[in-house]
């Protein structure tokens, strides 16, 4: 697949670039990306939830009422499970929620993702450029010269670029990283993916 390359007024370069089939033109493997978001997901979890049981519940021990000749049940003491106030049976203790996953898998799960955007024509080239400082408002002008504003925008840039990346923090609908950054997940949960040149050649020399 050939794609235009744009500057950063939105306008055509004259030049394309042509998108690596194994990367961005594999049979996507739905089963990959399930477990690489997962994987995200979990990784994501504090795992800091934590209930009393009924040895850390403050309280007495006395017996409340005699083992038999009662008429009901044996009953303990009031940090019972049963009793209001009480442990909890089987509650939640921090735990870490963190699973391995191969890096082929990964690798997989990245490629079918891309491969699904590149599928709905919602991968953008754009040149390499800078901004001399942030201000959202230049960056807004940006994504409308490419017919990107009110999308869900994922930039993919090469490496940190700190005027471009503070022009977007106050946007809700885009959200810039770096080539280490981009994961499975966050493709997915774009609309549109956007990548510099450089970027695009990083990606499929790392997914290659």
């Amino acid at each position: 697949m050939q794609l235009n390359v744009y500057n950063k007024m939105g306008e055509e370069t004259g030049r394309t670039v042509t998108l690596d089939e194994s990367v961005f033109g594999i049979e996507p493997n739905d089963h990959a990306i399930y477990l690489d978001v997962k994987q995200h997901m979990a990784n994501k979890r504090q795992g800091t939830s934590k209930s009393k049981e009924r040895s850390e519940v403050t309280g007495s021990t006395r017996k409340l009422i005699r083992q038999k000749g009662g008429g009901g049940a044996r009953r303990g003491d009031v940090k019972s499970p049963v009793m209001v106030g009480g442990g909890r049976i089987f509650g939640p203790k921090p735990r870490d929620y963190s699973f391995k996953l191969n890096k082929k898998v990964k690798v997989l799960a990245r490629k079918s993702a891309l491969s699904y955007k590149a599928k709905e024509n919602a991968i953008t080239v754009v040149e390499d450029f800078t901004m001399e400082k942030p201000r959202t408002k230049d960056f807004i002008a940006f994504m409308k010269s490419l017919q990107l504003d009110g999308k869900k925008l994922l930039f993919v840039l090469p490496e940190n670029n700190q005027p471009i990346i503070l022009s977007a923090n106050n946007l809700k609908t885009a959200n810039v990283v770096t080539v280490p950054e981009m994961n499975t997940y966050k493709v997915l949960d774009a609309s549109n993916l956007l990548f510099t040149e450089n970027a695009l050649a990083l990606i499929e020399e790392n997914l290659k």
